[in-house]
């Protein structure tokens, strides 16, 4: 299959939106004539015009809030954050509007919308611009969330964003918007709230998404070279959370790592942690072991950023301390 970038696949599945449906309309700040701040929406303005590809002020507040009332209506809008850190700003129009309307309407009102936004720390964008809010976001009924780790699975879950009559929040991984890995030609989509075994094993589960599968892929090469297998699950999807997966890769190896490179405390595998040792303690020959970044603001020092950020190393002193592997 042939390889393509991260942001390419993001962009194929966009231009595909426009050119199949026209319903769908983008609206950020900055994506029609510079490009998008990643570089995903670059020649948009020009080829589908400033009907369809709108330039916003600098208030998320607004132009969420007018996606909403456009979902609401019958139109399908792709918002794009230049952060998620800037999603803060519009946590009413998102928590309390887009992911409430159709179950207060009583299903009358759907709001079939796709809010976009680069996450994560690695890019040295200082303490404002480097949350994972993702994992807050995941705990709101209502509101899909997914973050993809790869050019695959980009371009199917953004296929199936746009489709689905719920709002879905869409994290993007600021680290990978340059990482290659292959897509088929092929059409395909993978459906929202499925996980996916990135590798399989016997030995040990090791559990991220996102980013986090880099440092957790590392650490399996690691321990593959020490004869020790790995299985790796990768979320793909926060809300819903596919436990089962998780849970039957458990019931094989006995022993489980679950990683996330937002801050450890209140990140999303406290929440898979909880239901492992509800659903799986039986099964397990050790403690849940849990790894995240550093609870401090992220440094905008690179040195100091990689110190805090969750990496390979963190991994495997948690293999070691919870299983002696």
């Amino acid at each position: 299959m042939p390889e393509i970038v991260f942001r390419e696949a993001l962009k194929r599945g966009l231009e595909e939106a426009l050119e199949n449906d026209p319903r769908v309309f983008m609206m950020g700040e900055d994506i029609g004539a510079y490009g998008g701040a990643y570089a995903v929406t670059d020649g948009f303005l020009k080829k589908f015009g400033p009907e369809r590809i709108k330039d916003t002020p600098i208030s998320e507040q607004a132009f969420i809030g007018a996606g909403i009332g456009a979902a609401a209506g019958g139109l399908r809008p792709i918002i794009e954050l230049m952060s998620i850190s800037f999603s803060l700003v519009a946590f009413d129009q998102i928590v309390n509007m887009a992911s409430n309307l159709r179950y207060m309407s009583g299903g009358q009102i759907s709001v079939p919308m796709v809010i976009r936004a680069p996450t994560g720390a690695g890019v040295q964008l200082g303490a404002t611009h480097s949350h994972s809010l993702e994992t807050w976001l995941a705990e709101v009924p209502g509101m899909k969330v997914v973050c993809p780790s790869n050019s695959y699975d980009a371009l199917g879950l953004i296929r199936s964003a746009i489709k689905d009559e719920n709002p879905v929040f869409f994290a993007e991984p600021a680290l990978l918007y340059g990482a290659k890995s292959e897509v088929p030609d092929e059409y395909f989509e993978i459906e929202i709230g499925k996980a996916v075994i990135a590798r399989t094993g016997s030995d040990i589960t090791l559990v991220s998404y996102g980013y986090g599968m880099r440092p957790v892929d590392a650490a399996a090469d690691r321990l593959s070279e020490r004869g020790v297998s790995a299985e790796v699950i990768d979320l793909r999807s926060l809300n819903p959370l596919d436990l089962d997966t998780i849970v039957n890769s458990v019931q094989k190896t006995n022993r489980v790592v679950v990683v996330d490179t937002a801050r450890r405390t209140g990140g999303i595998m406290a929440e898979v942690a909880a239901e492992l040792q509800q659903r799986a303690s039986e099964w397990l020959d050790g403690p849940v072991m849990r790894v995240g970044s550093i609870d401090v603001p992220w440094p905008y020092s690179r040195g100091l950023e990689q110190e805090v950020l969750t990496g390979a190393d963190d991994v495997l002193a948690a293999v070691a301390e919870g299983y002696g592997l």
